[in-house]
């Protein structure tokens, strides 16, 4: 046809062919922006998981009408609060507080004599005066070859005289430890709170060389005992967490039984530093996480039980981002171990019927749930092979077969927990003897504190007394 450009078709190729490729890169820069936020999106998720918020606790409603806290009217009487225990041996006569008043403020009525209520205040002196013991000691100097020769008591050092004449009593050191390793308080509070509650004058140098040198002393003797005593323990539950020995990075390790609490503080947390306490043929039960340390050959001898919350959150983490049937493996498996943990909360109780089959149903349930095959979801195969394998040495329904050991590792846990928030305020330790005297006064501490109506300051006391009511046998020269 006559005025018809034949090249027209060939050019508008090239321009749908050119603004194809615009397109393209595009979509590809568009992808990648996705793909960027979508990661963004899973490290705020983490985040906000982390720091308790995006909870269902937190998108919780408030109640309409709630109620008011205390007691309420007609639960009778409030037996919380006792008396003293030596209110009645007061040699003071009990205030009279008598009604002032000849008739009802009410009505005008006679008033009759009822009863009498007893009543206690107590309170803190109102000016604490320091107990202060002056020892005369005696100094002898042999005439035939002039050795000085000191008269010894068991509260006297044998190096006080001198510039250190004057020093503090035990108790004083005592309660300057336990509020500092067992309620967090920094060192250099201690000067300021001794003097305003005891009158005392001591100086932050003065507790931290105490402190070394009691970890050294009495307390890392005891802490040695405590160590070994571990392996003995029938159940074990351990955790760490980071420390930090000179700004350097370090692990704590907690060990905590039934009858004490042992902590290690390790540059590194390998199966090497889990064996200095739980050596490979340890005939307890070792209750942990997930970490690899105690995933190690060496470890393979001893029982242990995984901890169920630590298996429960990574099953979370799968179904967070599955839909559909591909949910269904980590919804089976995490109802299975939801019953398995109902039913030792039964058998704690005494509600549990016919346990022991019902134990025997459950092995048989999660057993052929974790079967070796291939899944076509990589996150559940990942479940199915990691939890399976710890399935197959004994390590997920071991608290069934054995009542006594708790699903979960949250004694460990709650046994670092006034560590770490130490950790919020000193950042660690500046070297590495006073990491071991915070192992040693922790486990000292914590190990007490499991005992209940004793007195922590008394324990720390009687144990740095322990040693030094042995009277010396060598003379000391006399000053000068």
């Amino acid at each position: 046809m006559a005025g018809t450009d034949s090249g027209a078709p060939f050019r508008r190729i090239e321009e749908l062919e050119q603004e194809n490729e615009v397109l393209r890169e595009r979509l590809e820069e568009a992808e990648e922006d996705i793909d960027r936020l979508r990661r963004e999106n899973e490290e705020l998720r983490k985040e906000l998981k982390a720091a308790g918020r995006g909870s269902r606790r937190g998108r919780r409603k408030p109640k309409a009408d709630p109620k008011r806290p205390g007691r309420k009217a007609g639960q009778g009487r409030f037996p919380f609060r006792k008396a003293p225990v030596d209110a009645g041996a007061s040699s003071e006569p009990p205030i009279e507080v008598p009604v002032t008043v000849s008739q009802c403020p009410c009505c005008g009525g006679e008033l009759r004599y009822e009863r009498t209520d007893e009543a206690t205040v107590t309170d803190m002196p109102q000016a604490a005066q320091p107990e202060v013991k002056s020892y005369a000691v005696a100094v002898r100097r042999c005439q035939r070859c002039g050795q000085g020769v000191r008269g010894q008591h068991p509260d006297v050092a044998p190096d006080q005289y001198g510039a250190p004449a004057h020093r503090v009593g035990p108790r004083v050191k005592a309660a300057a430890h336990t509020v500092h390793y067992g309620m967090g308080v920094p060192v250099r509070k201690l000067p300021a709170i001794l003097r305003e509650f005891t009158g005392i004058e001591v100086t932050q140098s003065a507790l931290t060389q105490d402190a070394l040198k009691k970890s050294e002393g009495v307390v890392g003797n005891a802490y040695q005992e405590r160590r070994t005593g571990v392996a003995t323990a029938p159940a074990v539950y351990t955790d760490d967490t980071g420390w930090r020995i000179h700004g350097q990075t370090a692990h704590l390790m907690t060990f905590d039984t039934d009858q004490s609490t042992v902590f290690q503080i390790r540059p590194r947390h390998r199966n090497e530093e889990v064996r200095e306490l739980i050596p490979a043929d340890d005939a307890g039960v070792m209750v942990t996480d997930r970490g690899k340390s105690y995933d190690a050959e060496e470890l393979l001898g001893v029982k242990q039980q995984k901890c169920l919350d630590h298996l429960k959150e990574k099953m979370n983490e799968v179904l967070e981002h599955k839909a559909g049937r591909a949910r269904s493996f980590g919804l089976k498996l995490k109802g299975i171990l939801r019953e398995a943990r109902q039913l030792w909360r039964d058998q704690r109780a005494g509600k549990a019927g016919k346990f022991q089959a019902e134990v025997e149903r459950m092995e048989e349930e999660l057993t052929m749930h974790l079967r070796p095959r291939f899944l076509k979801d990589e996150d559940n195969q990942r479940l199915l092979d990691g939890i399976g394998l710890q399935h197959d040495r004994g390590r997920v329904l071991l608290f069934l077969h054995d009542p006594t050991i708790e699903p979960t590792n949250n004694r460990g846990e709650r046994t670092l927990r006034p560590a770490v928030m130490v950790r919020k305020l000193s950042h660690g330790s500046k070297n590495e003897w006073g990491a071991e005297a915070f192992a040693g006064f922790t486990r000292v501490i914590q190990t007490v504190a499991k005992k209940r109506n004793c007195s922590i300051i008394d324990a720390l006391q009687n144990l740095f007394q322990s040693k030094s009511h042995k009277a010396p046998t060598e003379a000391h020269p006399p000053p000068g």
